[in-house]
């Protein structure tokens, strides 16, 4: 991002900090007793280079992927749930009488995410589910819409989701807002969360703290974790 991009940001949010805490925004939801880390669309099409969907490749490579491996470590090292999302399409031909796509394709190329091409879709293998991780195939921008997540996590007894992923415009935030919406503390796990978009992850990262969930380091999500960890040993 660029330093006037960025200059330019900052002071939109101490301004914005003004008028939110002035009228009571930015409470914490904080915390809760049992945490599940939700990965969000960190699949071959969003962080690898060449698709429509790829996002920042230097942030990917140098803070993403390292964080999220930091995060797996935590998560199962404490036998904490994990849940890796991704999206792909049965149905990709856009003049079909019926697909799964919905309208979602007329406005983004969804239909390049192809179900027969399990490599597209394929989470990436540098942060790859193990044993007794769940991967959920989302159509639609949030991980909860139209899917099993909210009963798999209730079922599970997790009060927390650390969403991490991309994009922090859309399927990102698309999950948080439905997480804190069904009941769950959305916690956006800083450093692990991109998007294609110059400026798109700062901007979201700060409406999101101010209204739907709160934005912490991966550190401070580790020593939670740990915390956790270390309270049922």
């Amino acid at each position: 991002m660029s330093q006037d991009l960025m200059a330019m940001l900052t002071q939109a949010f101490d301004e914005s900090t003004k008028l939110y805490q002035e009228r009571g925004f930015q409470r914490r939801v904080g915390f809760g007793k049992k945490p599940a880390l939700v990965s969000v669309d960190l699949a071959n099409a969003w962080t690898r280079p060449g698709n429509p969907f790829t996002c920042d490749q230097e942030k990917m490579d140098n803070e993403i992927i390292p964080g999220m491996q930091r995060l797996l470590k935590a998560f199962r090292a404490a036998k904490l749930p994990v849940i890796h999302v991704t999206t792909a399409y049965e149905i990709t031909d856009r003049n079909a009488p019926f697909t799964d796509m919905g309208l979602w394709h007329n406005k983004i190329p969804v239909d390049v995410v192809d179900l027969a091409d399990k490599e597209l879709w394929a989470i990436d293998s540098r942060i790859a589910p193990v044993e007794g991780e769940y991967t959920l195939l989302k159509k639609r921008a949030s991980s909860f819409h139209g899917t099993e997540l909210a009963g798999i996590l209730r079922a599970n007894g997790v009060d927390t989701i650390l969403v991490t992923g991309v994009t922090a415009c859309a399927c990102v935030r698309q999950t948080i807002c439905d997480g804190i919406a069904d009941g769950f503390r959305p916690i956006a796990v800083k450093e692990c969360i991109g998007d294609r978009v110059p400026g798109a992850v700062a901007w979201n990262l700060f409406d999101i703290d101010a209204k739907f969930g709160d934005v912490e380091s991966v550190d401070r999500c580790i020593d939670y974790i740990e915390t956790i960890a270390q309270s049922q040993s």
